[in-house]
């Protein structure tokens, strides 16, 4: 039985906190409200009043723990290791509990635990984008024609496909035996906006050989529900990924979505042991392609004239489980990119999952920094591995009027790759 941890269950290390204040550099909320209570120790003592029951959950605690993008930048410079981000998520879980979930939190909680609702939410969109969004120039997204119940009018999103990816693909796609066989979770993201990085995958995978496996009956990872501390949505959903996944023999499960890697490789690690072998297969799609010699084939192709130039942004879910390394190999291996550093690529582009829908205005804040840092790179193309960060980086590029794009690597890997004949 999945259970997520309780924040008792957090005590000794809310207790390590010595509230040296190395957090304060690496928070991005503290970096544009320079309050104590939007930066980790202020989170951390708060929560520990809460444990002592010296406070009661009034609002200024549900405001405070609401301010956090949960991106764990300042678990990794945190001397102790506090496990902010963790620590949050079990607050609003009791916040949830107590309380009950905001008006947004059940409307996550109704629809991601509903997967057949959700398709339908999301073909209607789709058949309806035309009515509802307009289209921006040079393919950088969709505005809404209309105000939305916690949306902006000005915001930038992606289109809503009225076909899902994992309804466009047949449940298994053979390959040499030889080579891995490979779960393939695809995400919300993926399913149902940007079916494009799907069909970028299993052009990249064909190309290996993998036999890819994309089981229709998975489910959302959760990671959004766990921003809303809805916690029955999260842990029927990973029973209910449990199964979808378990039933299929393969070496390995990857995903195109550092959200999803996190939720299948670090939140379900937490929930039981009937997770664990479930976990220990999950693999960021990048890692997987330079482990199994995809760098040395890209070596081998061509170089493509002309070139465009291409910096890459970390997604927090990646860059805090020390995935940094492999994004950018691929990247530097393309035929046809230039690849550049920007400044602070490590640092988050302000999404934070349920944040931006609550604090819009301090995510485009965050967002603007990360618009500066892509510009002063001189790239035309901003690369990564999360399709919310695709969307929030796009987002914060047309509010600073830039012209880059935001795309995924698999997109440029599939420009590179030889077409599928098959």
């Amino acid at each position: 039985m999945a259970k997520l941890k309780k924040l008792e269950d957090y005590r000794e290390e809310i207790e390590q906190c010595v509230k040296c204040g190395a957090c304060r550099a690496h928070c991005p909320v503290f970096s544009v409200e320079k309050r104590e209570g939007r930066v980790a120790r202020g989170k951390v003592a708060l929560a520990h009043s809460v444990l002592k029951g010296e406070i009661a959950l009034e609002a200024k605690v549900l405001e405070d723990m609401s301010q956090c993008l949960l991106c764990g930048s300042c678990c990794t410079q945190c001397p102790n290791k506090i496990p902010t981000d963790e620590i949050v998520a079990a607050t609003r879980r009791r916040i949830a509990k107590q309380k009950g979930l905001s008006t947004f939190g059940k409307g996550i909680a109704a629809v991601l635990g509903r997967p057949k609702l959700m398709n339908l939410l999301a073909k209607s969109g789709g058949a309806l984008s035309a009515l509802l969004f307009k289209k921006l120039p040079e393919d950088s997204g969709l505005h809404l024609r209309f105000p939305a119940p916690y949306l902006e009018q000005g915001r930038t999103l992606p289109p809503i496909t009225a076909k899902p990816f994992r309804e466009r693909v047949p449940e298994v796609i053979p390959g040499d035996p030889q080579q891995p066989t490979v779960l393939f979770f695809t995400g919300c993201g993926i399913n149902y906006m940007y079916p494009a990085i799907g069909e970028a995958f299993l052009k990249a995978l064909k190309f290996l050989g993998v036999t890819i496996i994309i089981p229709k009956d998975q489910a959302c990872c959760g990671l959004p529900a766990v921003s809303a501390g809805a916690t029955q949505t999260v842990e029927k959903l990973a029973e209910q990924n449990l199964a979808a996944l378990s039933c299929h023999q393969a070496d390995y499960i990857v995903t195109a979505c550092a959200s999803c890697n996190a939720g299948l490789g670090k939140i379900y690690a937490e929930m039981g042991e009937e997770f664990k072998q479930l976990t220990s297969k999950t693999m960021d799609i990048f890692v997987f392609l330079a482990k199994h010699g995809l760098l040395e084939k890209l070596a081998a192709l061509p170089k493509i004239e002309p070139r465009i130039k291409v910096t890459y942004h970390d997604p927090c879910h990646l860059r805090t489980q020390g995935i940094t390394k492999e994004p950018r190999q691929i990247l530097r291996a393309l035929p046809q990119v230039d690849f550049v550093e920007m400044p602070d690529a490590g640092t988050c582009c302000g999404l934070g999952g349920t944040y931006s829908v609550y604090h819009y205005e301090n995510s485009k804040k965050i967002g603007a920094k990360k618009a500066a840092n892509i510009a002063s790179s001189g790239a035309e193309l901003v690369a990564t591995d999360c399709p919310g960060c695709i969307m929030q980086l796009q987002d914060s590029i047309n509010h600073a009027t830039g012209k880059q794009r935001s795309v995924h690597i698999l997109e440029l890997l599939n420009q590179a790759l030889p077409d599928d004949d098959s």
